[in-house]
């Protein structure tokens, strides 16, 4: 259940706004790196104050795909420098991080530099970063004094009945020992399979399973993962390159001489360079990016280390 004081927090005043609700004014979306930004931290920091709350856990992460919708160009990094190591160890679903530190993750929110996530204590506290600058506050208490305090800043706090980014996730299978015994018994038939790790929202990194290799991979998988078999990588390289759709995007996925596993997300007009990229690779296969088109072996999500499945995929 979320909390039950929602406020919508925003730089624009609800005079300007039409009759449903749009906004008319001249108020810029986007942040200014500067007061606004800051009042919009410190609005957060009085709520979560008022709340009794000084750490968040980190919920649905996400991080920007082949493509970049930020109003801001992205740093490489997803704005994320600085806050996690470049594997993003320390950024997963679960992962808990003091105030300071979630505070800055709306800073990269707000600056829509690539990285996404919720901020949430249980059905206790929320943080939801929206476009445009819309911030949603949820709270167990009434927070008057930081409702008043954000008045305070020069920012606009509205009661909501709900945020309208709650989470909505899909029912998802969890890779339990069930899900492993299915694993098993694909590798006894197929020799080799493809695992597809996605360890955040958009970001995977790719096993090739064997019998020997499964229970060493297996430990290393990053918490709350979604696991997706696949087929294994085909050896004739030139015959996947020739399946290529004529027009939009495929994820290529190719095993190097020295046996690592690499991928790129490629489109129609980069496929000589990526004949030329890959000369020489072992083995490789072609995936597809639209949901509908996706038809993987198997698809479950890690549970905990309880065996409860909490991932929100």
């Amino acid at each position: 259940m979320p909390p039950s004081f929602i406020h919508r927090i925003t730089k624009y005043d609800p005079a300007d706004r039409d009759e449903h609700g749009h906004y008319t004014g001249a108020e810029e979306a986007v942040s200014d790196h500067g007061p606004v930004e800051a009042a919009y931290l410190a609005a957060i920091a009085a709520f979560a104050e008022e709340s009794g709350i000084d750490r968040l856990e980190i919920r649905e992460p996400a991080v920007s795909g082949f493509v970049h919708f930020g109003v801001e160009p992205s740093d490489g990094r997803h704005g994320l420098g600085g806050l996690f190591p470049p594997d993003l160890a320390g950024y997963h679903d679960g992962a808990g991080v003091p105030l300071p530190v979630a505070l800055e993750l709306v800073r990269v929110m707000l600056r829509e530099q690539g990285a996404w996530c919720r901020l949430e204590v249980g059905d206790v506290f929320t943080v939801h970063v929206g476009w445009d600058q819309y911030v949603y506050v949820g709270s167990d208490r009434l927070c008057a004094d930081a409702v008043a305090r954000t008045r305070e800043l020069g920012l606009i706090p509205e009661p909501m009945a709900t945020s309208p980014y709650a989470a909505e996730p899909d029912v998802m299978e969890a890779a339990d020992e069930r899900f492993w015994a299915r694993v098993r018994a694909a590798l006894a038939s197929r020799k080799a399979v493809l695992l597809e790790e996605g360890y955040v929202r958009n970001a995977a990194r790719f096993h090739r399973l064997t019998p020997e290799n499964l229970d060493a991979v297996r430990t290393g998988l990053g918490p709350r993962a979604l696991l997706t078999v696949w087929p294994d990588l085909n050896p004739d390289v030139g015959a996947v390159l020739a399946t290529l759709p004529e027009e939009g995007s495929a994820e290529f996925v190719w095993e190097t001489q020295d046996g690592t596993i690499r991928h790129a997300i490629v489109d129609d007009t980069e496929y000589q360079e990526l004949a030329t990229r890959v000369a020489g690779a072992r083995a490789a296969c072609a995936l597809p990016m639209y949901l509908d088109e996706r038809h993987p072996l198997l698809c479950a999500a890690l549970p905990d280390s309880d065996g409860v499945l909490r991932a929100r995929w």
